[in-house]
Parts: C-alpha cells; structure tokens; sequence
C-alpha cells in the first residue's frame, strides 16, 4: 500500500494571537492523515502570546507542531527557516491570519499527485469581525477594489492563473525554483509563483480548495497594508518586469493624474477644471461601483464602501510612487536577497 506524501504545513506569523488558535485548529480538523503532516510555525519574535497560544495547542495535537524562532521577523524569513527545516514532500504555506476549510490540504495534495499543476491554492474569500471590517472585506472581494484578482473575486471555478494564496508546492519545485527573496516585505508570494512560472511551472487555482481571511479591522491598517503593496511591488516589477499587469498601474496612474491635475490647478485658470473632472469622474465611478457591490452585497456596505475603495487605490498608488523613490537605482539589481538551500540540511531530510 502506497502511503500518501507527507505535508508540511507551514504558517509565518507575528504578533497573531487572536487568530493563529483558529488557524491551527483548522488545520487540526482536516481529514489528511495526521500521521503524514506536520506544521511548522516561524514565529517572528512575537511581542503578545502568539507562542504560548501554539505551545499550548502543540501539547494536544494529533500531529507535530513546532514553533520556530525567526529573528528576520519577515515572511520570507521565516519561510526559508521552515522549508530548511521541513520534511515534507509537499510544502503548504498558510497564514496565520485565515483558516483554511474542510477537504483543503487532501484537496491540495490530489491536485498535486494528478501532475495538475506545480503549485496549487484556491479562492480566498475575506470576512470580518466588525461592521467596518466586514465592509474592508467586501471591498477587497470585489473587482473595482483590487482589480482582476482571480483568487479574491471569482467563485466556483478551477483555472490555471498567475499567483495562489496559500499555495501547495510539491518538493521538487521548491528545490528548483530556491527560496523566497528576504528582501520583500509584501507580495513575496507574487514574486515567488512568478519564479516557478518562470520555470516552466503552472499554478492552479482549484475551486475545491477554499480558506477564508480576515480582513483589517481598521482604515489605517488597511491604508498601511495596501500602501506597502505598492511600495514593494516596484522591486517585483525591477526584478521581474513581465510578471506586472496592466491592472497593477492603474492606481499609480490615478494618483499621477491627480497630482498632475492638482498642480495644474496651482498654476493656471483652466488646472481647477482639470482636478474638478479627474475628481469628479473617479468619485462617479467610486460611487456607482459602490452601489453596484451594495446591491450584490448588501445595503449596510454603503456607507463606508467609497472610503474603502478610495484608500484601497490611494494608499496602492501613493506607496507604488514611494517605491519608485525608493528604489530608484535598484533596476539593475534582478537577483534580490535569495539565499542558498545549502546553509541548512536537507527539505527532506
């Protein structure tokens, strides 16, 4: 009897208290055999009780659960120092911040033994706790908010797509691809699907392999998140320039002509038409995307749907302008901080 691949589930946090319970005890609740997975959690020297809460949970589990130090504090840190220390022969990546649903990790791993694809995820559909993060959710579920995003606005189907969240990758593609760039903040996982693209890999967006997410319970947060999005997406662009869409300039261009139109209104008479019609064409479009998703969504989203949407577009365009600031000289750097598999051990020691 053959035995199915052991699966190594790992979640890179910090500061996850509130929800990395949940996280856990979803993964726990999966119907995988335990004795074929282990999770690892890269812990990024949380300051609340996101550790004891995974000791706590580690001391029951039907499988091993580890917590592993990462000084980096980053994603990309702490998913080098798991998959350096990961025995799986599937590598699932899952966020502290979600929980994934029934059928997800023998879902994953059918699609995987199929030769379907090299990487595997599915939709994610976002929620929330509070009225307002419940409103973020529905923005960042909707196509005026985050743009042709397959993963967070389509519903029952299974396509080939260009990222996953949360995404299976058999050993052999990791071994090939290498590991994740320490230099990015945000949208390392676009960089690194981009890479096994790259390599002649497919990404399959399979419909039967669901997870929900919570979204920012905050407008600052959000802003912060979507502003860092821009930012760090400038070195995914320098790095891999055809991994971009067009999608992807659209707040940039937004916020160029707005600028542009503000500044024209500083320095002659026809400038204060100019920024009355950008002005007025974005918050025409904003208000009838806004009552579109209300009538799909529900009326109570109403209110607070325009904010949500102007600061989704702002804070993504005015952090991808901050990027090119930033990394100004940066464009002839394509190889980032991707360090050497031969540091530490062996994946499948």
């Amino acid at each position: 009897m053959n035995l199915l691949p052991f699966v190594t589930i790992i979640i890179p946090v910090r500061n996850e208290a509130h929800y990395i319970g949940s996280c856990l005890r979803s993964i726990l609740e999966q119907d995988y055999p335990h004795e074929r997975m282990e999770i690892l959690v890269a812990d990024g020297m949380s300051t609340d009780s996101t550790q004891r809460v995974v000791e706590e949970i580690a001391t029951t589990a039907s499988c091993p659960v580890r917590c592993i130090p990462n000084p980096g504090r980053i994603v990309p840190t702490g998913m080098n120092l798991a998959l350096r220390q990961a025995r799986g022969e599937i590598i699932i990546r899952v966020d502290g911040h979600c929980q994934v649903l029934p059928g997800f990790l023998s879902n994953n791993v059918r699609h995987l033994l199929a030769g379907e694809a090299e990487g595997v995820g599915g939709p994610m559909r976002a929620i929330g706790e509070t009225p307002l993060a419940e409103t973020i959710a529905v923005a960042m579920s909707s196509l005026f908010g985050v743009g042709g995003s397959a993963f967070r606005t389509l519903e029952g189907l299974t396509l080939y797509t260009d990222t996953v969240p949360f995404p299976a990758y058999g050993c052999a593609i990791t071994r090939r691809v290498g590991l994740y760039d320490e230099e990015l903040v945000r949208n390392q996982d676009d960089e690194y699907n981009y890479r096994i693209r790259e390599a002649g890999g497919r990404l399959l967006l399979a419909n039967d392999v669901r997870s929900v997410y919570y979204s920012r319970g905050s407008l600052g947060k959000l802003w912060k998140q979507y502003f860092q999005y821009g930012l760090w997406k400038v070195r995914v662009l320098q790095k891999h320039p055809r991994q971009m869409s067009l999608r992807q300039f659209v707040p940039l261009a937004f916020v160029l002509a707005l600028a542009g139109a503000a500044l024209a209104a500083l320095l002659s008479s026809w400038g204060g038409a100019l920024l009355g019609l950008v002005l007025g064409a974005y918050m025409a479009a904003n208000l009838a995307a806004s009552i579109y998703t209300a009538v799909r969504r529900g009326w109570r989203f109403l209110p607070l749907l325009p904010v949500c949407f102007a600061i989704l577009h702002l804070s993504y365009g005015l952090g991808f302008l901050a990027g090119l600031g930033k990394f100004w000289n940066r464009w002839n750097d394509k190889a980032g901080r991707v360090p050497a598999w031969s540091s530490v051990g062996e994946q499948n020691g």
